[in-house]
Formats: C-alpha cells, structure tokens, sequence
C-alpha cells in the first residue's frame, strides 16, 4: 500500500463516461483497502461540455480535491481536453490520452472509458479482481461482458500509442 495519497483527474466531455469512470476507480481503490475521496465537477456535461472528477486514495486522504499541479495520473477520454486539464497533472504525472488504445479493437466505443481505466490499473497498486468487482458494481449486467473486454485491451497493451509525459 503506497504511503502516501495517489492523485488521479479523470477528464472529458459530458456524455463520455468522466463519472462514471470515477466512480469505478474509486470503489476499486476503496475493495483495495484504501481510504477514498472523490469529487467532481460537472459543467456544461449535459451540452457536450468538460467534466471532470478527481479520485484520491491512499492511508488517509483528508480532501476530496486534487490540489493544483499534483495530479499522479491525467486520464483524458477527449484529445481537446488534454489542454484545458494539462496543470493538473504534476512535472512527472502520467497523461493517459484516447490513443492510448486501439479503438478500433473496442467492441463497443463508448467502452473507451473503461479501457483507458484498464491502461491505468497498470500503474495502480489495486488487483484486477477489485477492477473487476467495480465494473460489475456500477455497470448493468447487459454491458459487462464489453466493458470487461475494453479493460482487459488497455490492461494488456494492445494499443496504439503509450501514455506519455508531458513536456
């Protein structure tokens, strides 16, 4: 169990999954055995606008907000909202972007959220099984087949391109 807070925003536009995603990450964390806080900001999401959601775990989190430049882990589930979320990320933060993997392999697209979880459960201290459990807690059953299949692609690398460091 890491020793201190792990910082992770999850960005993107209304309708994408931002939330949900969150709420995935954070109940996986939460099976893990760490202490969990989330928040979320939701802006224009019902027109298409940015949402996003920071998810904190660790021994202790004492705030549900991911303090400016100190974000662990970007995951962006929209290339144009790489930019407007790029200060949340700290100096040698992970941007995990939407080509992070291979779209084209997704059996649905609007799994892609839960691939680019799956991208980022490779640098989490979180098992697959409470990844898992997750999805099967806040997905209906009828989708979990295809969410589990888009983990298991940004799990295993199959990609196009790998999540980068920001300059």
């Amino acid at each position: 169990m890491p020793a201190q807070v792990t910082n992770v925003v999850i960005a993107g536009l209304g309708g994408q999954g931002v939330l949900k995603s969150s709420d995935i990450l954070a109940e996986a964390a939460l099976a893990a055995g760490f202490d969990v806080k989330k928040s979320e900001l939701h802006g224009m999401s019902q027109r298409g606008g940015s949402v996003s959601s920071d998810v904190r775990f660790g021994p202790e989190v004492l705030s549900p907000m991911v303090p400016g430049s100190q974000a662990d882990y970007l995951v962006v589930l929209n290339a144009d909202q790489v930019d407007p979320n790029r200060h949340c990320l700290k100096p040698n933060g992970i941007l995990i972007v939407p080509d992070a993997v291979d779209a084209a392999q997704l059996q649905n697209r609007k799994s892609l959220n839960v691939a680019l979880l799956g991208r980022l459960s490779q640098h989490l201290p979180i098992s697959e099984a409470d990844w898992m459990a997750a999805i099967r807690l806040h997905l209906p059953e009828k989708i979990q087949a295809v969410n589990f299949q888009a983990f298991q692609l940004g799990r295993g690398g199959q990609n196009s391109g790998p999540e980068r460091r920001p300059a």
